[in-house]
């Protein structure tokens, strides 16, 4: 199973559903695991179940949802500590260190640090490295609407007491109040819809599939086509 990171603390669920519904509609089978304090897919994922700890199955794409760890998921699924789950892909949202160390990433681990740039997103988001002892390679997710080089600037100034190497590539979202009532529209449906979505959101959900993974455009854009028509 490869495990993705997605860290920070800017708002990352919608994100991830878009991302994995791509992945599920090209047979990949994918988890989101989602570790953050807040636990917003257990408001926004529709579920009948009301424990604590819960997985539960969304257009296709499992979520993970209170789990303290990785192996507290293992366990919960059945699974021996040495056992790896049962999944090609999991994209796991973490805002904590805590979470960082007990989901088990590793250095080769792919690592995304999402952000915006107001203070709290990003110095909430840095935190994550503060303990850790080797240096990771990151590529930065940056939600601006007009990107300046001094917010970019002042990131990598954050940043400089972390062990983070940023890889070259830099991937921007829109922060587009258009996006956003397509998102929140898609919330209040309980769909995962990209209809409506800018061509720069859509731009940008094609590039960091690519990162993900080794598909080309064209499979990644043929999935989102099957989406435009949902």
């Amino acid at each position: 199973m490869e495990k993705f990171a997605f860290i920070g603390g800017y708002e990352k669920a919608d994100l991830l559903l878009y991302i994995a519904k791509i992945f599920a509609l090209l047979n990949k089978k994918i988890i989101i695991m989602d570790t953050t304090l807040l636990q917003k897919t257990r408001y926004i994922i529709p579920t009948m179940v009301s424990t604590r700890q819960y997985v539960t199955t969304y257009e296709d794409i499992d979520i993970a949802v209170g789990f303290e760890s990785i192996a507290k998921l293992k366990e919960f699924q059945g699974l021996k500590p040495t056992e790896d789950l049962k999944y090609d892909m999991a994209l796991i949202d973490i805002d904590t260190a805590r979470a960082y160390k007990e989901f088990e990433i590793k250095p080769a681990d792919k690592h995304f640090f999402v952000t915006s740039f107001d203070l709290y997103s990003l110095k909430k988001g840095l935190s994550v490295f503060a303990q850790n002892v080797d240096t990771v390679n990151v590529t930065k997710v940056l939600f601006t609407k007009d990107m300046l080089g001094e917010e970019d600037q002042y990131l990598n100034f954050l940043s400089k007491k972390f062990k983070i190497r940023w890889n070259s590539e830099i991937i921007f979202f829109p922060f587009d109040q258009g996006d956003q009532n397509v998102i929140y529209a898609n919330q209040r449906l309980s769909k995962i819809r990209i209809r409506g979505l800018s061509m720069q959101y859509m731009d940008s959900l094609i590039f960091i599939c690519e990162e993900l993974s080794k598909l080309g455009q064209g499979e990644i854009k043929k999935a989102l086509r099957t989406m435009e028509k949902n």
